[in-house]
């Protein structure tokens, strides 16, 4: 698992996307918006939301930045409750190149998603990307990663 958060404009201010990547599908499994940064709304629910869609392996690794919300006794404490055996994984000090797929998300979905344009409100985007998410993105947006099919598909085993 992958996790990283990024910031979105709207009207009148910014929000916040947190999100939970599965690398080996590229699934976004888990996700949250807060409009502000603190853990209990950002990593917090992205996690919950993760582990509720996906079941933890024995040998999972979780990486991330070294953002506070991820060093943080709540988070950490969460993340070994949900999975005993994970193995939190960090960026390396001033490489946040080690995140690259997280990163590689959130630039795809603002380049994609005509609504981060900061010209619409809050619930607009959370709308918009919401349908990104579950019916764009998982369903019909073709990975390179994958062969070139959707991770839905990719899942399914009808991969030809």
């Amino acid at each position: 698992m992958g996790s990283a958060i990024t910031y979105l404009r709207v009207l009148g201010g910014w929000l916040y996307l947190t999100v939970v990547l599965d690398l080996y599908d590229r699934n976004v499994i888990g996700w949250a918006f807060s409009v502000g940064l603190e853990t209990v709304q950002t990593t917090i629910p992205a996690l919950r939301m993760a582990f509720h869609n996906h079941t933890a392996r024995e040998s999972l690794v979780f990486h991330s930045d070294r953002g506070a919300q991820y060093c943080s006794q709540r988070f950490r404490g969460l993340l070994a409750a949900c999975c005993p055996t994970v193995r939190q994984s960090m960026n390396r000090k001033g490489n946040g190149g080690d995140k690259a797929c997280a990163e590689s998300f959130f630039k795809t979905l603002k380049r994609e998603l005509e609504t981060l344009d900061g010209k619409h409100s809050a619930a607009e985007l959370r709308q918009s990307v919401f349908m990104y998410l579950e019916a764009y993105y998982h369903r019909v947006r073709l990975h390179s990663a994958l062969d070139s099919v959707a991770p839905a598909m990719f899942n399914s085993g009808r991969v030809a």
